[in-house]
């Protein structure tokens, strides 16, 4: 299982929302590229960094993307992008500029034939972001619901091509009270031959346990987890993440 830690930006310096709210936010750092150092130091092999103001605008935020091109230069990791990705030129210009993977959602929710452009033309390299409250799919930076439950959607994503999904319970994200593993499960089983990644909730190793547990049961697809506020706030240390990720260790 992989462990992606998570570098949120707004306004170029890197911060956390509590449950998408862009009324609380918390800055942990000004310089994005220096969080992003630090986690590869202490061991990640992925990165996960997303456009907060993208997010919310529809477009990359120039601040931020001149950030991302700093981590990109910086940091020697494979990146994970989302926040305004939502044209095939968009996709394209990250990918160029050194991104791995980028994360869609909006742009693919709205227009189908985009969507199956996108899944096509890139294949691998993009991922669909399926961000629910209450099992209701949010777009628009999570500030739009559009009225279709996250089972029924990552199903008709996958119908246009998808290959991965990354699916973040919006209740829980940023707030430490532990991963929605029911919803999870159910998106996850809705794919079951497509990888799904977590993101939302984690608080403690015991979240990461019982992510393995939930693969090792009914879940094989569920192949990583993101991992934002616990690490900031230092409730789950990323080295013993990773050692657990790697079966090498269990939680408490």
């Amino acid at each position: 299982m992989e462990i992606y830690p998570a570098v949120d930006m707004k306004g170029g310096k890197c911060v956390r929302l509590s449950q998408g709210r862009f009324d609380d936010v918390t800055t942990y750092s000004a310089e994005p590229a220096e969080m992003a150092k630090r986690w590869k130091a202490e061991g990640a092999r992925w990165l996960h960094v997303v456009d907060l103001d993208g997010a919310r605008t529809g477009s990359p935020g120039v601040e931020n993307l001149a950030a991302l091109e700093r981590i990109l230069q910086q940091v020697n990791l494979p990146v994970q992008f989302g926040g305004g990705a939502r044209s095939v030129e968009t996709v394209a210009r990250m990918l160029a500029l050194g991104v791995a993977r980028v994360v869609v959602g909006t742009a693919v929710a709205r227009d189908a034939g985009l969507a199956e452009k996108l899944f096509t033309t890139y294949g691998d390299q993009v991922a669909v972001g399926v961000d629910a409250r209450e099992g209701i799919v949010a777009i628009q930076g999570w500030q739009e619901h559009i009225g279709e439950n996250a089972t029924t959607f990552v199903k008709r994503m996958a119908r246009l091509g998808a290959q991965r999904f990354i699916f973040t319970d919006i209740a829980r994200d940023g707030m430490l009270q532990g991963i929605n593993t029911r919803s999870l499960a159910k998106v996850a089983a809705a794919v079951p031959h497509l990888p799904v990644i977590a993101s939302g909730g984690v608080a403690s190793l015991a979240d990461l346990d019982a992510l393995q547990q939930l693969r090792a049961t009914n879940a094989p697809n569920i192949e990583g987890v993101i991992i934002g506020k616990a690490l900031y706030a230092g409730t789950v240390r990323l080295p013993e993440a990773l050692a657990l990720a790697d079966g090498l260790l269990h939680g408490a």
